[in-house]
């Protein structure tokens, strides 16, 4: 068992869980995606005061790892990666997805998909059953009204996450079920939990966010 600080930086959303034996400790949240980079580093501060800690207790980093916000999955490891190399503790990382999916599963779905809005009608996306065990391995995909048909088809599946909205204008179908499911790095605990004792971690030096779509810039 661990005490392991958990950030998520990946979507509009910032915030931090200090957690040990796999319960949360503290927390913090930052809804102003522009600050993210200037606020992790003083909430990361607050949130091992406020525990009664110093950073030296820390025995792991976890961190959302992509898809998401580029910005935001970079500001996210390289602090992460930053108190790693510090501390010369491990670094967990932790698919977007997987956080989003393990926050709904006891929302009474056949799948799980979470779905992270990627701009025009496209989302990046992927399907989980009820075990967390990954059906459709995340990808980018441009929704169309027959993108879902198949695993609609198989069960009632839970769409979650800022992408749904997306999902709602083409896809009608009685199995689909449309949550407002919220995600925070209270979610990640069990996970980077688990994967502690594991012992699955990154490599601090080579890690890089997965941004499952190349970044793109219109900037001339």
């Amino acid at each position: 068992m661990a005490i392991i600080l958990n950030i998520d930086t990946a979507i509009s959303t910032a915030s931090l869980c200090l957690s040990k034996e796999a319960l949360p400790l503290q927390f913090a949240l930052n809804n102003n995606q522009q600050d993210h980079a200037s606020w992790v580093h003083l909430a990361i501060k607050k949130v091992v005061t406020e525990a009664g800690l110093s950073v030296k207790a820390l025995e792991a980093i976890a961190v959302t790892i992509g898809p998401g916000s580029y910005t935001g999955l970079r500001v996210g490891l390289s602090a992460a990666k930053g108190l790693c190399f510090a501390l010369d503790i491990p670094l967990i990382c932790i698919n977007t997805l997987e956080v989003m999916a393990h926050a709904a599963k006891n929302e009474g779905g056949d799948l799980f998909c979470p779905v992270i809005d990627a701009r025009r009608m496209e989302v990046f996306m992927a399907v989980y059953n009820k075990n967390m065990e990954v059906i459709v391995k995340p990808c980018a995909l441009i929704i169309g009204e027959n993108s879902f048909d198949s695993i609609l088809a198989s069960g009632k599946i839970i769409f979650l996450g800022n992408g749904t909205e997306k999902i709602k204008k083409v896809v009608c179908h009685p199995n689909a079920i449309f949550k407002n499911t919220t995600t925070t790095a209270v979610d990640m605990v069990k996970l980077s939990e688990k994967k502690f004792v594991e012992k699955k971690f990154a490599d601090t030096a080579y890690t890089e966010p997965f941004y499952i779509k190349e970044f793109y810039s219109t900037a001339r």
